[in-house]
Order: C-alpha cells, then structure tokens, then sequence
C-alpha cells in the first residue's frame, strides 16, 4: 500500500476525563450568574463560611460540627459554576486546603474523633468542584492541596475500613482528577508528591466507586505526560487493569479502558507491553458492551493497537473484532461511528484483512458514510475505503458492480431514465442526472445531457444554496468530464493558417540577410520579414497591410520586455522554446497581441502546472483577460474537482457564478464532438 501513516496520524483525540462531582446536583437546576445585592449576600455568606473554617480548625466536637456545615455548604454553592469565582474570591481555597489534613491531637490519644474523616471529604469535595474552572488549579495547588489529597488515598492504611473512609479516598481521587485535567504541570506535581503508586493500588480497593475514581485520575494524569505513563506501569497497575476490562460494571470498564487508551497514546513500548500483559481480547470483548462509551473507547484502542504491526492487525481480525466493528457503523452514535471506521481503517491497510472485511459487509455502510456531514467520520470512512480498494478482490468486486451498471443504462432502462429525468419531480431528476454521469456510456452522453437537459440539472445543482448538492454536482460535472475526453499533458498547439517557414535558431537576431530591426528597450532585434509574415496574421498586417511600419526599417516595440521578445521571436524562428514559470504570463500577453496560438499554448501549458487553491481565481481572470480557452479549461476543471476546499474560501459562490456559463459552453462543446475520447481542449 502507498499510503503512509505515522504512529498516530489522524488518530481522534482522546483526553484526559475531568469530573465535575455531580452525584448531588439537580440536572435541571437553575444556573444563574448573581448580581448586586444577590452577590453581596453570596460573598458575606461566603466569608461568614470561612470564618468558621478559619477558626474551628480543633477536635472538639462542636468545632468539627461547624467545620463539616461550612464545608457541606461551600460545597453545594459551588455546585454552581456560575457562583465559583465568588466563593474563591470570598477566601474559601486557603480555608478548605487547611481542613484536608485533621486537626492536631495529643501524642498517644487514640479515642473515638468526632466527624473523623467527614471534614477531609467535604474539603475535598469543595475542592474538587472549584477545580472544574480551569483558572483556579494553579491556586489551589499552591495552597499546599496536593499533598493533603495524596495522603488522604492512603486514610485506610491507617484506619478501619468504613462509609467515612471510603468517601474522603473518592473525594480525594476525584478532587486530583479535575486539578489535573489538561494541565501538564500540576500532572507532573501529583506525580512528584508521590500521587501514582496509591492511586494504582486503590485500582484493587473494595470498593467499586474507589476503583472507579482512581482509574479516572491516572486516566487524567497518563493523559499526554509520558513521565506519569511510565510510573503507572512500573508501578505494575496494568495486570489490574485488563482484569477491570473484564468487570460487569460499564462504570468500571469504561473508565480502564480509557486509562489504557491514554498510557499507549504515541508510546509504541507501552503499547507492547499492553498487548504483551493480555489486554487485546478483553477489548475486543468491549465491542459488544452495552456502555455504548466503552464501545467507543475500546475501538478506538484497537486502532492504535492496529498501528503496531501487520501481526497485530491480524490478530484482532482472528478474534472476532471485524463484525461488532461494522455493526456500529449502523449506530446512530456519530462518535461510534468515527472510532469503528478508525478501526477499520487501521485493519484494511493489512492485506489479510481486506477481503475480510468486505465479506462481513463492510463496503456499503462505509461508502453510505462518505455522505455524512461529519468532517472526521467522513475522512475515516474513506481511508478504510482506501484501504480496501488496494485489495484485488474487493477492486475488482466494486469495478465489476460498476461495470454492470454500465451495461445496463442502455435501451429501455436509459429511455425510463431519461423518462424521469424529464418529467418527475425535480429531486428525481437531479438524482437521476447525478447517477448517469457516473454510469453513462460516452456514446450516450449526448443524448443525456444535451438532447435531454441532462447538463442544466446538474449545471443547476451548483446554484443550489445546499452545500451538499453543489459539491454533488460538482464532482458529477468533473466525472463527466473525465469520459467526455482525454487530456494530453501538452495539448498540440492548432495549426497555422497558412505553410509555417522555420528559418532555424541561427538566424535568431542574426543581422545576416536581416531586412527588419526591432528596437526593444533600447537594443535592436535583427529579423526576416518572410518568416514574420508566415507565423501570424498580426505581422502580416503589420508588414502587407496599410500600417506605417510596413516600410520602416526599424520597429519600436513599446510594451514587451527584451527577454520575452527574445523568447517570442526564437518560437517564430523555431517552432518551440522552453517556457518557465516566471515569464509565462508576460509571454502569454506578448503571445495574444501577435496571434501566436502555438506560443500561447505553451505558456498556458506552463501557467496551467501553477494552478492553486489560492491563485486559480486569478489564473481564471487571466485566461479571460487574453483568451486563453486551454488555461480557461483547466481552470474549470480544477475547480470542480477541487470543488470541496474551495467552498470553504471567501468568494467562491462568486466564482462559481462567473464560470457558470464557461461549463456550459465548455461541456455543449465536449459532448458534441463526434468523436469525444478524442477531443482536444
């Protein structure tokens, strides 16, 4: 296969997971943004809040009765995103970081503590929910927090295993999680307060919602931060891991799966140690989940693994990833979608696969996605194509359908066509003329889309205010016109009107037997009238006709450059010259004034190579500007086949009005030539 691909080119982007800690919030609460009064009332409350956490920061139990309250209330204040900056700026960090560690106590006393551990998990649930603002992190990591939530992870080392216990060590995860989310300086602070080893050893807690938090912060901190990758996996959380693949919990899966998805992202080694430590058929076994986000997480994971080797793609064909892989592509998840063509696509660049794919009904629901309106899912879609039109058994299994359809639109099947195509409703036959200019014989094509204003339906789609429906009939004018004719890469210059003479490059401003001199920017040109008069009508005029410089004997040229008369009167004298970009369009403005075609032909030929989606605008005007019906041609061709990127360009509907009419003329020209394969632009 041709196609080359780096490890993760075009790989979807895959984050880290932030968790805005909304078990107790009301999904349809009001969110509003206070203001005046209501503000005020909000920072005094705030502030009376941080008093009390200011200063009951003891073991009595009245101080820690007060101490959890303030918390529990900051904390469902900052349930609203929209309340957040008030209760940081009411002092709130520097007072809830405080009361993440427990107040101090007497050496050796062990008795019963009140609220134990309740303070810690309102702190750092509070927290966690400021953290969801991504402009307050950096402050509360200053605050001194991380240290205080890294050993909060360790609170069931030191105590008995309770509700308590459990919620502060969830809390803490999940406050480190939204500390961390897309913020790769605070990943390398957990790391280096020695965050990652609890965290992996909490992957074996009892408890599935502990589980579930520390998977989701070592999910945020792998994410991106090749230093915390390779401290999770020495730390070996990986057998854990692939064993939570296995788990009934959708919760649970998801969130391993996304922790492996993130540790092999552009990081080959751990790749293959993932794969070494037995993690492909668990995900694989995730396609068939029912947490449709697991599905997407474990698809997309195979396609990085498929980026490993060609064994590896093998392998997760020979284990049953194929059909669930292609059953997606009927969900009506777009994301599900995207991450299944990945897959597929990463699985056809192995020829082993290919057929395989096609067999188990791959190539509809693929070429049914090119039409979606999803650029990434489009993109896919058509490198899985890509991928599989390199096999000779799907290539051919799609150009033999399209062959067969060919051979049917003749006869009685055309005339129903054609039928259609004049008398339904205009839908019906737009869609009829699209299909026939993929489908059509050339002998055909007259009688479609000119007899049958065939050409008008599709010359309309590009007027149509639907994106979808100019692009359709764009790309179906640029088919068309592929059959319509063969291009030459140098089109042949038209023949002269009368005998050409070439006297040879030696007589080129050679003053022997010269009786005509040109004065070029102040230098004089030697030249032959006879073989002037034989190259294009303008010097004919110029030397038989009534001008006054048919009896001069020295010509002034006032508007050409030495260089380009120089060029333009070796092609006189010989029949060819070498033509750069540089001084194309100069000579292509020199060759117009004196009707040299063959000249203008070559420098459009040379023009026509420069063509861009930047310039071809202005490569248009100009073809205009001195008639330049090759270059103009081009043109045109490049823009319908370019048709796509360009109509992201300011502009563009404008040009497209312009050069309406020229496709018009240009396909009535094409498609009357009695011979269309052979026709010559």
């Amino acid at each position: 296969m041709e196609l080359q691909r780096s490890e993760d080119q075009g790989l979807p982007e895959r984050k880290g997971q932030k968790r805005k800690l909304e078990e107790e919030i009301q999904e349809d609460r009001e969110i509003s943004l206070p203001t005046g009064d209501a503000r005020r009332a909000l920072l005094a409350e705030v502030t009376a809040q941080v008093t009390v956490l200011e200063s009951a920061f003891t073991w009595r139990e009245s101080d820690r009765s007060a101490a959890k309250r303030a918390t529990h209330v900051l904390a469902e204040l900052a349930k609203n995103e929209e309340v957040v900056n008030v209760i940081v700026e009411g002092g709130a960090v520097p007072a809830l970081v405080k009361h993440l560690q427990a107040p101090p106590c007497e050496d050796g006393d062990r008795s019963p503590k009140p609220f134990e551990h309740e303070v810690e998990k309102g702190s750092a649930f509070a927290l966690g929910l400021l953290a969801v603002k991504p402009e307050h992190q950096q402050l509360i990591v200053d605050s001194g927090a991380l240290s205080h939530l890294v050993n909060l992870l360790r609170r069931h080392k030191d105590s008995s295993i309770s509700r308590a216990v459990i919620s502060v060590i969830r809390r803490a995860a999940d406050a480190l999680t939204n500390l961390a989310h897309e913020n790769s300086s605070i990943k390398t602070r957990v790391r280096m307060e020695g965050g990652i080893p609890p965290l992996v050893e909490l992957l074996e807690f009892t408890d599935t919602k502990v589980q579930r938090a520390a998977a989701g912060a070592l999910r945020t901190l792998a994410f991106k931060n090749d230093e915390n990758k390779n401290q999770i996996v020495e730390c070996n959380a990986l057998p854990t891991l692939i064993l939570m693949l296995r788990s009934e919990d959708a919760a649970i899966h998801y969130e391993a799966v996304g922790v492996i998805g993130n540790l092999v992202h552009s990081s080959p080694n751990i790749k293959k140690e993932v794969l070494a430590a037995g993690a492909l058929q668990p995900v694989i076994g995730l396609l068939n989940s029912c947490c449709s986000e697991s599905q997407r997480e474990a698809a997309l994971l195979l396609g990085q693994f498929a980026a490993t080797d060609s064994d590896c793609k093998v392998h997760i064909v020979q284990r049953g990833a194929v059909r669930p892989l292609i059953e997606m592509l009927h969900s009506p998840d777009v994301q599900l979608k995207e991450m299944s063509t990945f897959a597929l696509g990463r699985l056809a660049q192995d020829t082993h696969n290919q057929a395989g794919i096609a067999h188990s009904g791959g190539l509809v629901p693929l070429l049914k996605l090119l039409d979606s309106k999803n650029g990434s899912l489009q993109h896919n879609a058509a490198f899985a194509l890509y991928g599989l039109a390199d096999n000779e058994a799907t290539k051919d299994c799609v150009a033999k359908t399209l062959k067969r359809l060919e051979e049917k639109i003749h006869g009685r099947v055309l005339n129903h066509l054609l039928y259609l195509m004049r008398v339904a409703e205009k839908p019906v036959q737009r869609r009829v003329a699209l299909a026939l200019a993929y489908l059509c014989s050339p002998d055909d094509q007259r009688t479609i889309f000119i007899d049958n204003n065939g050409l008008e339906l599709l010359l309309g789609l590009l007027g149509s205010t639907s994106t979808k429906q100019q692009l359709d009939g764009a790309v179906a004018l640029y088919k068309l016109s592929n059959k319509a004719m063969t291009l030459s890469p140098m089109d042949a210059a038209p023949p002269s009107p009368t005998p050409q003479v070439y006297l040879g490059e030696q007589y080129v401003n050679n003053a022997t037997l010269s009786d005509v001199t040109f004065l070029v920017e102040g230098r004089r040109f030697y030249a032959h009238r006879i073989c002037l008069l034989a190259s294009s009508d303008a010097f004919r005029a110029m030397f038989d006709g009534g001008y006054r410089e048919k009896d001069a004997r020295d010509i002034e040229i006032p508007n050409i450059k030495w260089e380009v008369f120089e060029l333009m009167m070796r092609f006189i004298y010989t029949g060819s010259v070498d033509v750069t970009l540089d001084i194309a369009q100069d000579l292509l403005r020199a060759a117009d004034q004196y009707l040299l075609e063959g000249l203008k032909r070559l420098c459009e030929y040379t023009i026509a190579q420069d063509i861009s989606l930047e310039n071809v605008s202005s490569m248009y005007e100009l073809s205009e500007a001195f008639h330049a019906i090759s270059l103009r041609h081009t043109c045109i061709l490049f823009i319908l086949e370019h048709f796509d990127k360009l109509s992201a360009r300011p502009g563009h509907l404008h040009l497209i009005q312009r050069i309406v009419p020229e496709i018009r003329n240009y396909f009535a020209k094409a498609l009357t030539k009695p011979n269309p394969h052979k026709l010559r632009l």
